[in-house]
């Protein structure tokens, strides 16, 4: 097996091989994953290797690889593209929005659509979130004077706050699997993240957004949307599927901690089983059925359906990531790779700017989590970060470069743009410089934590 500079070498040249193939030829994912591991496997070797590193054959170590990631957050992944979905069509997530706007109160409409994406963008998809909110938004502008540029920015950045890094949307939850972080930690430190990161992009949007005039087109009205769903959900009830595995996932963490806080008898033993992620999230999915005015085959069949298969297209790329995370364990390159970087203390930065590199090369925030995730996972140890608190942080950090930037090659980006009625030029200093700062934001803020915690 070859070993040093050449194997540093290989990584770099996966890496461009991925972001390539991803961004300029528009081959999906999962292959150029797959194809990925297979390429390092055999070109980390000579000759050929019937093993890798010793261990397994090659083929061996790539279904392990991607049964083994499956294993742990397939139903999770799935699970939450259920909820999102079901709060979509429900009109739930407009309610989360309209509480939103009451506790923030008109007079700060920017402030209340940045607090409702990041509400609203934990269980569902930002793009999703930004169209299901955007009458809502142009609503606001028209009746508070603001310019949509605002809003939009607004808006756009808090629902990009909590997607990368506040599980269950599925690319956290995902990075968090392939680390091996506790899914209750990553949801308590991202939503503390998320805070300071929301408040920068609503601050960004006001400062910046508000040099440009944009008057919403009166298309569809916010009454046009209260038709379409007909009467909407009770508050408690939208948030019930939100908040409950929030609060069961965090209990479990907690129960599970060294001191255990709740005692080793059977309240501890219940917590940890109904706190257990598979098991929160599969009763949010039922907490989130009972938004419907009928439980029918419609609910529980038909959108559950299209849920699953949105949810497919996230699975497999989450697998093939696994398994090129594991060639590349295998291989030894992320042992070689952290000895070489822990002599340049990148520390918590690291993971940041190659997910950064990736995000801004390919464009999908999820593809830069789940690919960024498999190489930084065998440099977890080396780079000090092996411990319960050091994946946690690791996740977020993932989570952190995987908003910069949001460009031309990112659909969310034409999303916000088309949405908010803003041209190319607007868009880049708006939605492109936004996602700029709220990711120096969130990532300043998790090198802090990591400096009390670690």
């Amino acid at each position: 097996m070859f070993s040093g500079p050449y194997l540093v070498l290989l990584l770099v040249v996966a890496i461009v091989f991925i972001v390539y193939m991803t961004g300029r030829k528009q081959m999906n994912a999962f292959l150029v994953l797959l194809l990925a591991a297979l390429g390092v496997g055999l070109l980390a070797n000579n000759p050929p290797p019937v093993s890798v590193g010793g261990v397994d054959g090659l083929i061996d170590v790539i279904a392990k690889g991607f049964g083994g990631t499956l294993t742990s957050i397939g139903i999770v992944i799935i699970a939450g593209t259920i909820i999102g979905a079901i709060l979509e069509k429900t009109g739930a997530a407009l309610v989360l929005a309209q509480t939103m706007l009451k506790l923030f109160g008109k007079k700060n409409a920017p402030l209340a659509m940045a607090a409702s994406g990041a509400v609203v963008s934990i269980p569902v998809f930002c793009d999703s979130g930004f169209v299901i909110l955007s009458s809502l938004n142009r609503a606001l502008a028209q009746s508070s004077g603001v310019s949509l540029a605002v809003m939009g920015t607004a808006l756009s950045m808090g629902l990009y706050a909590t997607h990368v890094m506040v599980p269950p949307t599925p690319g956290p939850i995902a990075a968090a699997g392939t680390l091996g972080a506790d899914l209750g930690l990553v949801i308590l430190f991202g939503l503390l993240v998320s805070i300071p990161t929301t408040l920068a992009g609503w601050y960004y949007a006001v400062k910046v957004g508000s040099k440009y005039k944009i008057v919403p087109k009166s298309e569809s009205s916010y009454d046009d949307l209260l038709k379409k769903f007909g009467e909407l959900p009770g508050t408690v009830e939208s948030f019930l599927p939100l908040v409950v595995p929030i609060v069961l996932i965090a209990l479990r963490s907690i129960a599970m901690f060294k001191s255990n806080p709740f005692g080793v008898g059977i309240f501890r033993d219940i917590l940890t089983f109904i706190g257990h992620p598979i098991f929160a999230l599969l009763l949010a999915v039922f907490l989130a059925m009972r938004l419907a005015p009928k439980i029918n085959k419609e609910v529980y069949g038909d959108w559950v359906n299209e849920a699953i298969k949105n949810s497919a297209t996230i699975l497999v790329i989450t697998g093939a990531g696994g398994a090129f995370g594991a060639v590349l364990k295998a291989t030894g390159i992320g042992d070689y790779l952290g000895q070489v970087l822990a002599t340049y203390n990148l520390g918590i930065f690291l993971p940041f700017l190659i997910a950064a590199a990736i995000k801004t090369a390919q464009g999908s925030s999820t593809v830069s989590l789940i690919t960024t995730a498999a190489i930084v996972a065998p440099l977890l140890d080396t780079m000090g970060f092996g411990g319960t608190m050091g994946r946690v942080l690791a996740t977020l950090a993932i989570g952190a470069g995987s908003m910069v930037v949001s460009h031309a090659n990112d659909s969310y980006f034409w999303v916000v743009s088309q949405f908010s009625d803003m041209d190319v030029k607007t868009a880049y200093k708006l939605q492109t410089g936004g996602t700029i700062v709220t990711g120096l934001v969130a990532i300043a803020t998790i090198a802090l934590l990591s400096t009390i915690i670690l």
